[in-house]
């Protein structure tokens, strides 16, 4: 027996596809996010912690999401649980979440995508008016 009797057969994907993305099942959606948070966050063993993160994405994949950034303590770049994250404030704005975090990443999220779009369709904006 060697290494290929555990491989799919030829033209088989080994993950079966999502009729309606045609993307595999069970992949991750990243959804860009930008924003610097402070989050109180409890780890695998239960202690808590104050982090601040420069966000990157929202990460969302089967069973868990993913809040993922630049660690302003360390440098490092983090994903954190969602489900872990017990508060998380927002020092531009003052805003605070104790509860439907995850709602309120996801809506925000959606926030800077439309915005993102827009931006993008309208093009560099200037004082001057274009030569016809």
């Amino acid at each position: 027996m060697d290494f290929h009797s555990f491989s799919p057969p030829f033209g088989h994907p080994a993950v079966a596809l999502d009729p309606a993305t045609e993307e595999p099942r069970g992949s991750w959606q990243v959804l860009p996010l930008a924003g610097t948070f402070e989050v109180i966050y409890e780890d695998a063993r239960g202690a808590w912690t104050v982090r601040t993160l420069d966000a990157r994405a929202l990460k969302l994949g089967p069973g868990r999401t993913l809040l993922g950034g630049i660690d302003r303590g360390n440098g490092l770049y983090r994903g954190l649980r969602a489900d872990r994250i017990r508060r998380l404030t927002d020092p531009d704005t003052g805003t605070r979440i104790e509860t439907g975090i995850l709602d309120w990443l996801l809506a925000r999220a959606e926030v800077q995508r439309r915005w993102q779009r827009r931006s993008q369709r309208s093009g560099p904006r200037s004082g001057a008016r274009r030569a016809a």
